[in-house]
C-alpha cells in the first residue's frame, strides 16, 4: 500500500468508525507508529483533514464543523494528462512575471503543490525530474497584465496603446477585453476595438500603456468568439479564406501526424507513407512559418497562392546565403 493509498484509507476508517484507535490503524495498514503520525501530519498539515487525537475517548476522528480550508483528498494516481495539466498550471503561474497577481495567486500555487506531493513525491522533486520547457517567451509589463486582467474581469472598456511590429508604429485603441489567451509562451488579448468595429488579438508585451475607462465592455457572445478566433489557424482570428494542403515526406510524417495543428485538420496517410495534412487559415504569417520549419520535408499542394509564397520566401533565404 503506498502513502496515497494509506491516505484514502485512514480517511475512510474515520467516516466509518468515527473514532479509531492508534493500534487499529498500524495493524490494518501495516505500518510503524512513526509512519502512521508523519501520514496524520501530512493530512493535516497539507491537505487540511480535521483529524484531531480524542485522549478521552482514547481514539483519533475528525473535528466536527472545522474551520479552516475546505478538506479534500486528492486522485489517488494521475494520467499523463492531469499530471501534465497539474505541472502545466504550477509552471505557469510560476513563470509569469514577478508582481502579476503574485497574492492572489500564492494560495494556489501551494494548494497545486499540495495535490502534486499527494502522488507520494515531493514537488521540489517532481520539478526537478519532470521540466516543462518555454520556448520564445516574451517578457510581460506586470503592471499591464494586473490592470488588463481587472479590467476584463470587471467587464469595464480600457485604452492601450499597442505597438505594432509590422508597421513599427504607436496605435492608440479603446477596447472591451474578453479573453486572455496564453497561447505559444506568450499572452493576447482579445478584445472588440471599438475604432474598428471588430474582434482583434493584441499580444500583451507589445501593449505600452493601459488607461481604465468608466463605460462597461461591449459583450461578445462565447459563440461568436469561438467562431472568429477557433475556425481560422493559430492566434489569426476571422472566417478561413482557404484551406492549405500539405504533403510531408515520409520521414516528416511519422511526426506530423500525430500533431494538431488545428481541431478541424484533415490528415490522410498515403501509400508511399507520406501524408496530407488539410487545415483552413485566414492569415497566411503563422502558418507559413509553421511550413518552413519542416524545410524540404513539406510540399504546399494547394492553394497556389500559398505554394507561390513559400517558394518566394525559400528563394529569400537561398540569396540570403549566397
Amino acid at each position: 500500500m503506498n502513502r496515497t493509498e494509506r491516505f484514502y484509507r485512514i480517511d475512510q476508517m474515520l467516516h466509518e468508525r468515527h473514532l479509531v484507535p492508534i493500534e487499529v490503524f498500524l495493524e490494518e495498514l501495516d505500518i510503524s507508529r512513526a509512519t502512521f503520525k508523519r501520514d496524520v501530519e501530512y493530512l493535516r498539515d497539507r491537505l487540511h483533514a480535521p483529524i484531531v487525537w480524542d485522549r478521552f475517548a482514547g481514539g483519533y476522528r475528525f473535528e466536527s464543523a472545522a474551520a479552516g480550508p475546505a478538506y479534500e483528498l486528492p486522485g489517488l494516481w494521475f494520467t499523463a494528462g492531469e499530471l501534465y495539466a497539474l505541472l502545466a498550471a504550477q509552471q505557469l503561474l510560476a513563470d509569469i512575471e514577478p508582481g502579476i497577481l503574485a497574492a492572489q495567486l500564492a494560495p494556489l500555487q501551494s494548494r497545486l503543490a499540495a495535490l502534486l506531493e499527494a502522488s507520494g513525491h515531493s514537488s521540489a522533486q517532481i520539478a526537478e525530474r519532470v521540466r516543462l520547457i518555454a520556448m520564445n517567451r516574451r517578457s510581460v509589463e506586470p503592471r499591464f497584465f494586473s490592470e488588463l486582467a481587472l479590467a476584463l474581469l470587471e467587464r469595464r472598456r480600457v485604452e492601450i496603446d499597442a505597438w505594432n511590429r509590422g508597421r513599427d508604429t504607436l496605435d492608440t485603441r479603446v477596447v472591451s477585453p474578453q479573453r486572455l489567451v496564453h497561447y505559444r509562451d506568450n499572452w493576447y488579448l482579445d478584445a472588440w476595438c471599438h475604432l474598428r468595429g471588430a474582434l482583434r488579438s493584441f499580444s500583451v508585451d507589445a501593449i505600452q500603456r493601459v488607461a481604465p475607462r468608466k463605460e462597461k465592455a461591449r459583450e461578445v457572445a462565447a459563440a461568436k468568439l469561438d467562431a472568429h478566433y477557433g475556425t481560422s489557424y493559430g492566434i489569426f482570428g476571422g472566417a478561413p479564406k482557404a484551406r492549405a494542403v500539405l504533403r510531408f515526406t515520409p520521414e516528416r510524417a511519422r511526426w506530423v501526424r500525430a500533431e494538431r495543428w488545428h481541431r478541424e485538420q484533415r490528415g490522410e496517410l498515403l501509400a508511399d507513407g507520406s501524408y496530407r495534412l488539410t487545415v483552413p487559415y485566414a492569415d497566411e504569417r503563422e502558418l507559413l512559418m509553421d511550413i518552413l520549419r519542416h524545410g524540404s520535408h513539406v510540399v504546399v499542394e494547394a492553394p497556389a497562392a500559398l505554394r507561390k509564397l513559400v517558394a518566394r520566401e525559400l528563394a529569400d533565404v537561398a540569396a540570403s546565403y549566397r
